[in-house]
């Protein structure tokens, strides 16, 4: 390291001169003012000698210089003695207000907690060690001090083809406007060789930067992505337009909320007394609830709110409504949130922001404001030197987005708006994010979830960008709310809570599970004029279809919408009229992706499948294989049947089945089960044949078998009625499906109060029992009531004479023993009709 940062030192010390004129070019262009404003909205409100300010890797002195000028004291810092030799000169008489000291970054030599303000401007990408440089940084940081980064994702090229083309287009666009080219009047080839060596190069940021700060010491990290557009003259932003500049303004933590001093830091405390209200105000006790209004912008913006500190540690949840004021569910659902959410059982924090735009929600103003005619939704990262929605939105995230590790933002169909519930979560971020997003997204209880691929303007879209799980729910439509809509969006809410581990308590089942849409397509109106849908929000559509068209007044059409691709509608304008490039209907496919919770069954039953197997064979050797022998065999036709075990376990129907001479395929989803399986036939000599095969999509032709048979399958079928579907298409016809099953979903399996001591459950162990209720409340199937859903389900798709047994648990389990079931079972038995082939 010492070597490359010799080279590091060298480079440097020849481009002084040349990075000094640069300087200059700022301090005699709008730049000056531009970079002032922006740092003394950040520093803290004490007088200016009080304010300890401390720039790393000063270069030339441009931020030293403007401070001094402006009446602050500076320490300045840099690794090249050459740097610093070009900033004194260039500071001249404001020296005796700045102090230059010889310091690596990422190795300072000043005590811990001595400054309020820690300024740094295109330095951590060419660290070695940028790690270290925040820990260093964070410490010399007073509690509640501030740490001010300016940076960008500075030669990303090297790594990254689509930032190359990019960068190749800002030369030419500097060449046709005949300016100077920032990098041809570099050593180029020399920088890209230090650049190749540096980890930040490689790494997308901010993102990166605001995961490590939270989680070393900050407790805000606020990112704005927009402070080039404000900073940099013309010719700068031509040159970097491909690597646009990022600010990170980050709060050195006071102290932990849930440690035993609850006080808010001494008198020396860089921040203490004087300390921003805004911030104060998302602070409360351990186990306890504050509610008010929250002041942003000093004062300008006064938002409904409630924080929520748990009992114990743990992450901030931010919760956002009315981010657009015409729509209502969100905002209902965030008031009883408020009142319902135990502080006692969270580990963290929850805010709740119950109307973001309260002004316009107050003033029926709907999803615009009517003072600059922005909505909200559409201009974040915000400006706060913009309009009313600009200012709003850049207050949001200073104070909102910087306080949290993840983010739910609540929201309706507007006024206009028809929508079917779905939920979308945030698809251009960092991968992890992007996972931790769906994995939030799947806890809702709505059909459809959307993957966004936009990385700012909507509120969660950019707190994603910045490193921050996010996703934004839609129920409720034309600007109305119900209790029904809204308690559906608090368990929503709820569900989401548990799975982060934010809130104790299992998640409430589902009537879905979320099909997740990609390919969406936003079709505005080309034309205004009067709209008329063909179809309703939730339709199954195909590519062509007639979606609706737009008429004149005189019934002209002006505009027809059709179908390009197959998938469902996700929303329409619902109102008569259409506004031209307003919205008029959403739509989207149907993503290819894995049912992730098939991987969840299926690695569920592979950590069981040997005491399973174990349990099976023991059951093989005991009374209960002649009853359940006996059961079955009263519904089998005469003769040598070809017979499907679907979800055959360890091969207990299987082997049964085939000592009475039958030809029996066992299939599951679990190849270990399968292996077992095909273990315990050839120690009972029974010739059977076994797959591994998804019950829901069995690969047989049409009527293969005369007996389909099941047992304690279909309660872990993430669809159980295609299932259902497709076990009859595989029957032939007059064939036979017999289906033992249990209503499991109305049980707690962590519950063995009623068991024996001998039971098998005591051999699974807590976790498994848990892990196992985790997967039952993501199942639809878990909330039916049975087997009358099995009954009605399978009469829909033609069988008509049915069987329903509801006392064979009597007649198999009469003893509490190993293998005895609590859950009362039941045995539909059906024969597929002519009807059905």
């Amino acid at each position: 390291m010492k070597d490359l940062l010799s080279e590091i030192e060298s480079y440097w010390t020849t481009r002084a001169e040349g990075y000094s004129e640069v300087n200059h070019k700022e301090l005699n262009g709008m730049q000056k003012g531009a970079w002032l404003e922006v740092l003394k909205g950040q520093f803290p409100e004490k007088v200016k000698d009080e304010i300890k300010i401390l720039d790393i890797g000063t270069g030339p002195g441009f931020f030293p210089v403007i401070l001094a000028e402006a009446g602050y004291k500076v320490t300045a810092v840099d690794y090249t003695q050459e740097m610093l030799d070009t900033a004194k000169r260039n500071a001249g008489n404001l020296c005796e207000r700045i102090s230059f000291y010889k310091m690596d970054a990422q190795n300072l030599e000043f005590e811990d907690d001595v400054f309020d303000v820690v300024i740094s401007r295109n330095l951590t990408w060419n660290l070695k060690d940028p790690k270290r440089a925040y820990e260093e940084w964070c410490r010399v940081l007073k509690p509640g001090g501030k740490l001010l980064n300016f940076d960008a994702n500075w030669y990303g090229y090297l790594y990254d083809e689509e930032k190359r083309l990019s960068y190749e287009e800002d030369r030419k666009s500097v060449e046709s406007e005949h300016l100077d080219d920032h990098y041809l009047c570099t050593d180029i080839d020399r920088m890209e060789k230090i650049a190749l060596q540096m980890p930040l190069s490689s790494i997308n940021r901010p993102s990166w930067d605001r995961k490590f700060l939270k989680e070393n010491g900050f407790e805000s990290v606020a990112v704005d992505t927009g402070i080039w557009q404000r900073v940099w003259s013309q010719e700068e932003k031509l040159n970097y337009h491909s690597t646009p500049m990022f600010m990170i303004s980050a709060v050195k933590e006071e102290k932990n909320v849930w440690s035993e001093n609850d006080g808010m830091g001494d008198s020396d405390s860089g921040y203490d007394r004087k300390r921003d209200l805004e911030d104060a105000m998302l602070c409360a006790a351990p186990g306890m609830k504050k509610s008010g209004f929250l002041r942003l912008g000093g004062g300008e913006f006064s938002l409904p709110y409630t924080v929520i500190c748990g009992s114990h540690p743990g992450k901030t949840v931010l919760i956002t409504a009315a981010v657009h004021g015409g729509e209502y569910v969100g905002i209902q659902a965030a008031v009883e949130l408020a009142d319902k959410l135990k502080p006692e059982k969270i580990h963290g924090r929850v805010i709740l922001v119950k109307t973001v735009c309260r002004k316009e929600f107050e003033e029926r103003s709907g999803s615009v404001c009517p003072e600059d005619e922005k909505n909200l939704n559409r201009v974040f990262p915000g400006n706060p030197q913009g309009t009313r929605m600009d200012r709003l939105a850049y207050e949001v995230v200073q104070k909102l987005h910087s306080a949290a590790d993840y983010y739910i933002d609540l929201h309706s169909g507007d006024d206009y708006e028809q929508l079917t519930p779905y939920i979308y979560y945030a698809g251009c971020a960092d991968e992890d994010v992007v996972q931790m997003s769906r994995k939030m997204a799947e806890q809702a209880d709505v059909p459809y979830m959307v993957k966004s691929n936009v990385a700012s303007g909507g509120s969660y879209n950019y707190a994603a960008a910045c490193g921050i799980p996010s996703v934004l729910i839609e129920r409720g439509q034309m600007g109305g709310w119900s209790p029904e809509e809204v308690h559906s969006t608090r368990k929503d809410v709820r569900n989401i809570l548990c799975a982060l581990g934010v809130y104790d308590g299992m998640r409430s089942y589902s009537n879905y599970y979320p099909m997740e849409i990609e390919d969406v397509r936003y079709q505005s109106a080309s034309v205004s004029g009067l709209w008329y849908p063909a179809k309703k929000p939730g339709d199954i559509i195909k590519v062509g279809e007639y979606l609706g068209c737009v008429k004149d007044y005189e019934g002209n059409i002006l505009e027809t919408s059709l179908s390009d691709l197959n998938g469902v509608v996700l929303y329409q304008a619902g109102s008569l009229q259409v506004i031209k490039d307003g919205p008029m209907i959403a739509y989207g496919s149907f993503s290819r992706r894995k049912d992730e919770r098939k991987e969840k069954i299926t690695n569920y039953w592979a950590k069981r499948s040997d005491s399973f197997m174990e349990q099976r064979r023991a059951e093989l050797h005991s009374d209960m294989a002649d009853k359940w022998q006996k059961e079955i065999g009263t519904f089998l036709p005469d003769g040598k049947l070809r017979i499907l075990d679907v979800g055959c376990g360890a091969g207990f129907f299987s082997i049964l089945l085939a000592k009475l001479g039958h030809e029996v395929t066992g299939i599951d989803l679990t190849p270990d089960m399968i292996i077992h399986s095909r273990e315990l036939a050839k120690e009972e000599n029974a010739s059977c044949t076994f797959e591994v095969m998804d019950a829901e999509n069995p690969d047989f032709p049409d009527g293969t078998f005369d007996v389909i048979v099941s047992r304690n399958l279909t309660w872990t079928l993430p669809d159980a009625a295609r299932a259902y579907k497709e076990w009859i298409r595989v029957l032939k016809t007059g064939g036979i499906l017999i289906n033992a099953d249990a209503n499991y979903g109305a049980d707690d399996f962590s519950d063995t109060a009623d068991l024996p001591a001998n039971h098998a459950h005591f051999t699974v162990g807590d976790a498994m029992m848990q892990e196992c209720e985790e997967i039952k409340r993501q199942l639809p199937i878990s909330s039916y009531v049975r087997p009358a859903w099995d009954l009605e389900t399978l009469g829909k798709l033609g069988i008509n004479r049915f069987s329903i047994d509801l006392g064979i648990s009597s007649r198999i389990y009469t003893k509490k023993d190993e293998f005895y079931n609590p859950t009362p079972m039941f045995l539909i038995c059906g024969e597929k009709n002519k009807c059905n082939n």
